[in-house]
């Protein structure tokens, strides 16, 4: 990974960690080895599937040299295939990450690299992600960007916990292999939300960068995802796990630190109050963990009490769900305000704008 030698393209190693996934795993190879002005590597490595996804893999390697295939006797979890690609065998100058049923889409590697390349500076890259279930013809990409948007760390940290959530899906991430190596793989203690402690933690150690105007990835959506199969509480609760991993972890390098996890804690916090205060109003409260929502806005933010959500919430339990219905128009206005304000800055993240 030292300096490219003229005339030499960029090289890239790709991750296609597998499990039940051997149906959309070609497709996924085929858009890595598809990618033009790069050199590509890909590992595919099958987690003890108990479909064909070794027999896909192994043909596919047979079919064309640039692919290499791992397959585990045992399962070992999603999070230690992922290291294991990312740490063990990555050697391109870039790496990818990317699901056996997600897709690349066409020239997303040359668009990053050249980004990258530019930027010595910056560590990770993402752009836009086509969500699609695939259950129609793939929408068909953006492929020409508009301009880059470049963030100090510590500005996209900031806009991370004004969020408090990931504005990140995955497959549309390419990173510098040299900085993820130096900063380490995805936590164990995080199998649902690593990938936002990972972004944040490259957010720490450099610079990131966002692909404007152009589709750099499809991502999957069906019942088997991990994101579909959690619940708002478990959601809500793996989120804050990854802030507060990293926020332990390097509080000593993130200026403002304090400040910062105050913010994340707030939105947390008023998320799950507003969840609690809308299964009054949609009188869901023997379906949804009202108390719960409760705890935990209350164990997350040290201000709690002086937040509106809190004393909505105080004001729909005395009301009942039987009558919070009627009464909605009332807070309406102050629902809107928050989704403006939510919708704005996830915007604004996701597009650099």
């Amino acid at each position: 990974m030292g300096r490219r030698p003229n005339g030499a393209l960029p090289t890239v190693s790709v991750v296609i960690p597998c499990y039940r996934y051997g149906h959309f795993l070609e497709d996924c190879v085929r858009s890595a080895l598809d990618q033009e002005g790069v050199d590509v590597r890909v590992l595919v490595i099958d987690d003890a599937s108990p479909d064909d996804s070794a027999e896909v893999a192994l043909r596919l390697a047979e079919d064309d040299d640039r692919v290499e295939v791992r397959c585990h006797r045992d399962n070992r979890g999603h999070i230690a295939t992922y290291n294991e690609g990312l740490l063990d065998w990555a050697d391109g100058e870039y790496s990818v990450l990317i699901s056996a049923d997600d897709l690349l889409a066409p020239g997303a590697l040359a668009r990053a690299t050249a980004v990258l390349d530019a930027h010595p500076s910056v560590g990770f890259l993402y752009g836009h992600a086509i969500r699609w279930d695939g259950s129609e013809p793939k929408p068909a990409p953006r492929l020409t960007p508009k301009g880059t948007t470049i963030w100090s760390g510590h500005e996209w940290l900031r806009i991370m916990s004004r969020l408090g959530c990931s504005v990140v899906s995955s497959p549309e991430v390419v990173v510098r292999t040299s900085v993820q190596q130096k900063i380490g793989g995805y936590l164990p203690e995080l199998p649902h939300t690593g990938d936002a402690e990972m972004w944040m933690r490259f957010a720490v150690h450099s610079d990131v960068a966002y692909i404007k105007g152009a589709d750099q990835a499809y991502y999957r959506f069906h019942g088997t995802n991990m994101t579909t199969e959690r619940v708002p509480l478990v959601d809500l609760q793996q989120r804050k796990a990854a802030y507060d991993a990293l926020f332990d972890a390097y509080s000593g390098q993130i200026p403002d630190a304090h400040r910062l996890r105050r913010q994340w804690q707030r939105i947390m916090a008023k998320e799950a109050l507003w969840r609690a205060c809308r299964a009054y109003e949609r009188r869901r409260t023997d379906s949804t963990p009202v108390a719960e929502l409760s705890d935990f806005a209350v164990a997350t933010c040290p201000g709690v009490a002086r937040l509106p959500e809190y004393w909505g919430l105080r004001w729909r339990r005395r009301v009942g769900p039987r009558v919070c219905p009627y009464l909605q128009p009332i807070m309406l206005s102050a629902v809107h305000r928050r989704l403006r304000t939510l919708l704005w800055w996830r915007h604004w993240a996701r597009e650099g704008v």
